[in-house]
């Protein structure tokens, strides 16, 4: 028997017509409503899509969005000016800056500039060490794992004492998704290991795994017979495997591939994620709830 299909579209269709409603809640209430800005410097193509997807989210939800596009050859304190301008703006809650930046910038430097109350993305240090303490210290978890929590929650998936194995160390998806599933609360209480390129018997440590996150960047890395049966498997990867001609437009588009043998894996697995239509909506729309949670936060209401 073919694994339950975990579809990110589904659920993030859930999630933002609850926030659409409780924007217009606030709207009523307080007569606000959330602000973002998404920075975007040159024209790099895959950002650009990427913004306007987030720039059309925004709008949908009844956020107030404003994209601020700069040329490439923005100098860094240009940049940083810009952002603290931001900062200091009381309409403005959540503060996004597309990258990659420029080769002149130092990503780091910029993303550290960002007021840690509307660093929506999570990647401030002060942010990283609230996810760590977790509880009512947390402010904004990265948008990538809070959507795989989502998913594994709203997919009546058990969490306390489940063994969660985790694939992958990144700091976007890896560390963070591990450090939240051990936290006390709903959605997380679980025992996690992380395994990583220089783990010893890798397949061992998964097949452990009541919940296995996969998030190597390696396609097709975690094979069948690492799935103990029944488990409920993420697979975070998008890897670029080739190109195909669209039957709808006629276009070439992309063939995606997670890294998790998904074929062979829905046959073992309990659930688990498609690649594409998986996790890949949820980041998107989890940076629309860290904005509206950045706007409770100011209200007092969260």
């Amino acid at each position: 028997m073919s694994a339950k299909l975990i579809k990110g579209t589904e659920v993030r269709e859930e999630i933002l017509e609850e926030i659409t409603s409780e924007v217009a809640q606030i709207k009523e209430r307080h007569g606000v409503v959330p602000g973002l800005v998404t920075i975007l410097v040159g024209e790099n193509p895959a950002s650009m899509s990427y913004v306007t997807l987030k720039i059309k989210t925004a709008h949908r939800v009844g956020f107030k969005e404003i994209q601020d596009s700069q040329p490439a050859d923005m100098t860094e304190g240009d940049l940083l000016n810009l952002i603290e301008r931001y900062n200091n703006d009381d309409s403005i809650n959540g503060i996004l800056v597309q990258l990659p930046l420029p080769k002149h910038m130092n990503e780091k430097k910029i993303l550290n500039a960002i007021d840690p109350d509307k660093d929506v993305d999570g990647f401030h240090p002060i942010n990283v060490g609230r996810l760590m303490i977790g509880g009512d210290e947390v402010r904004f978890p990265p948008c990538t794992p809070a959507g795989i929590q989502e998913l594994i929650v709203r997919s009546g998936v058990e969490t306390s004492g489940a063994e969660v194995v985790v694939v992958g160390r990144s700091n976007i998806v890896g560390k963070p998704i591990a450090n939240m599933m051990l936290q006390k609360g709903d959605g997380a209480n679980s025992t996690v290991t992380v395994v990583h390129t220089r783990t010893k018997n890798m397949d061992q440590h998964c097949k452990r795994a009541d919940i296995l996150i996969v998030a190597a960047g390696v396609p097709g890395l975690v094979k069948p017979e690492w799935i103990k049966p029944g488990a409920c498997v993420i697979d975070v990867g998008v890897n670029r495997v080739g190109e195909k001609i669209s039957e709808k437009t006629g276009k070439k588009i992309a063939i995606l591939k997670g890294d998790v043998d998904f074929e062979a894996a829905k046959e073992v697995a309990g659930c688990i994620t498609p690649v594409p239509g998986g996790v890949g909506p949820m980041t998107i729309t989890m940076l629309m709830k860290n904005t509206l949670k950045s706007l409770k936060f100011k209200l007092g209401i969260a």
